[in-house]
């Protein structure tokens, strides 16, 4: 597969078919689009072929769209899955990222342009899945093309050895992901906030940072079983990438701990992101062996207003500092500091 040149497929379900005719029209430049009108339509199309993007209805004729979806998740667990719906409530987000799993919700009506951009953000984690195996495949080749040549001539040892070094660019290229939550590692993080400060220093914009812990993560771990924590990190990065927006960059940062770097974000953009990501953990909960497990979140947030210097290292060590004083005084809630402000007019804003 040339994973440059290859277009995402997406499968839109709705019994409407002017809502089918306006997806294709939207999305038709874009994506390999394939249309069905009921969720049996889209089971068959599912059985025949692989498809990157499924996006469906919330209400169809003969099921709902979380059981679509949570029929995807199971048998093509590689497509991504999309909730179309104009009458979402709190428990059909909730029942979509517990049950069915989904990469993101979209509300009708939907504006072209938002939602082109949100394909492209999942399908950019698709074609970078795609590019991955692709790795892999050709590092477990270079692997035993070379353990052949080494038992058949050591004359070859040069040639060998330069596979190897290939082989190693390749492993450079995967170290970049937390594997684990399938995140941004930390090394990963500081390489996009280092291009993100430089592009800064050109135009200036505001920047936040949000450090993010997870409260009594330890409790997990000592009631369960480590297992049961790592499947919590898996369930929390899946409730934090569908609360950022498709500019931020999420990473894990290690055990708990994650962080958002938010390029153009001001004070009040910061407060009503860290507001949507701390909501989103304490509404959602996952289940381990039929005991439901539930979190919260506390984060520092740290602040840069356009035209105001900083560096990534301060911000991060605003941001780290404010953690701890949100976890020093309740959990479960976002300290906010602004760069250039004293340290108690920083947390104005503070969620309790």
């Amino acid at each position: 597969m040339n994973v440059t040149q290859y277009k995402c497929s997406v499968l839109a379900i709705d019994n409407d078919p002017s809502v089918l005719a306006l997806l294709t029209n939207q999305l038709g430049a874009d994506f390999d689009v394939l249309t069905a009108r009921t969720a049996e339509q889209a089971r068959g199309i599912l059985s025949q072929r692989s498809v990157d993007i499924v996006l469906s209805n919330l209400q169809l004729p003969d099921e709902t769209g979380l059981s679509l979806l949570d029929w995807a998740r199971r048998t093509a667990p590689r497509t991504a899955r999309v909730l179309i719906t104009g009458t979402t409530t709190m428990q059909d987000a909730v029942d979509a990222i517990n049950h069915s799993q989904v990469h993101r919700l979209v509300l009708k009506p939907w504006r072209s342009k938002d939602l082109i951009q949100t394909l492209q953000a999942i399908s950019r984690g698709v074609l970078l899945e795609h590019n991955h195996e692709h790795l892999l495949d050709e590092l477990r080749n270079l692997n035993l093309g070379l353990e052949q040549r080494v038992q058949m001539r050591t004359q070859e040892l040069e040639h060998a050895l330069g596979q190897l070094q290939q082989a190693n660019l390749i492993l450079e290229k995967m170290a970049a992901t937390d594997p684990l939550t399938g995140l941004a590692n930390r090394r990963a993080i500081d390489a996009v906030a280092r291009k993100e400060f430089q592009r800064r220093a050109r135009i200036p914009v505001p920047m936040a940072i949000f450090w993010i812990d997870a409260d009594h993560f330890g409790r997990v771990n000592k009631d369960y079983s480590q297992v049961a924590g790592d499947q919590v990190l898996v369930w929390l990065a899946g409730i934090l990438q569908l609360s950022v927006r498709t500019t931020d960059s999420l990473g894990r940062m290690g055990g708990e701990e994650f962080l958002v770097l938010a390029p153009g974000t001001d004070r009040v953009g910061a407060e009503v992101l860290a507001e949507r990501l701390r909501g989103a953990v304490e509404a959602a909960g996952t289940a381990y062996h039929g005991h439901q497990i539930r979190m919260t979140v506390s984060l520092g947030v740290a602040v840069a207003e356009a035209g105001t210097p900083t560096t990534y290292e301060q911000l991060r060590e605003v941001a780290a500092d404010a953690l701890r004083e949100a976890k020093h005084t309740g959990r479960n809630k976002a300290v906010i500091r602004l760069i250039g402000e004293e340290k108690g007019r920083g947390g104005e804003g503070e969620k309790g």
